[in-house]
């Protein structure tokens, strides 16, 4: 268990220096818009989602609207399906109540580090999973507390903040481009990601490439 833990923490620490900072601008938006600590605080352990959060912080304020919310929340992370699927068969071992936690805790960032990682056979690759889970809602619900403390004692400019999100990406990408043998399906997901940015443009290209991309593969898989 203690190599897990130490393991899991040395993969997550690009994690933790982006959630604590993106963390803690929501926090601060959070807090400028009104909204009490305890439901920030609340939405960071039970939501746990960074787009979702940042775009739930109108909602908490207008009048509620079941409907519109569940929408705009599938809009927002509907990618995630795709993230599970490609996940089925690393958590498949795994048993309950972990495995919840685990599909629960899916974020970009933790799809990207675990589904590139290779874990040395000596360590228990479900509870590397786990812990690198745990240790990423920890980075962002105490980046959320950060914020909020900030926020009330200290005026911040939070515009553009959210640019930190993508640079972890390309942090985690980078790192994941050096370490694989093969380049293919890394060239795959941008050059699918490009074309369907192209035909449908920034706010709408998201869920058809993630759909191109799986019709690449499964033909390629076919071929193979």
């Amino acid at each position: 268990m203690k190599e897990e833990i130490k393991y899991a923490f040395s993969l997550t620490i690009p994690i933790m220096a982006g959630y604590l900072f993106l963390g803690a601008s929501y926090g601060i938006l959070s807090y400028t818009q009104g909204l009490p600590a305890w439901l920030v605080v609340l939405s960071s352990v039970l939501i746990y989602a960074g787009s979702a959060q940042f775009a739930s912080v109108p909602v908490f304020g207008a009048a509620f609207n079941p409907v519109s919310t569940a929408l705009l929340t599938l809009m927002i992370n509907a990618r995630h399906i795709f993230y599970g699927i490609t996940m089925l068969d690393k958590y498949q071992p795994v048993k309950q109540p972990k495995k919840s936690y685990l599909i629960f805790g899916l974020t970009d960032e933790a799809f990207s580090l675990v589904a590139g990682i290779d874990i040395p056979k000596n360590l228990n690759d479900s509870s590397v999973y786990f812990w690198i889970t745990l240790f990423s809602q920890s980075y962002w619900v105490l980046g959320t507390i950060l914020g909020l403390t900030l926020g009330r004692f200290i005026p911040i400019n939070t515009e553009g903040i959210e640019f930190v999100l993508t640079a972890l990406f390309w942090t985690i990408f980078v790192e994941q481009w050096l370490s694989a043998n093969t380049h293919s399906p890394a060239l795959i997901g941008l050059g699918a990601g490009f074309i369907c940015l192209l035909i449908f443009g920034s706010g709408s290209f998201m869920i058809p490439a993630m759909l191109l991309i799986i019709a690449i593969f499964l033909i390629l898989y076919r071929k193979g």
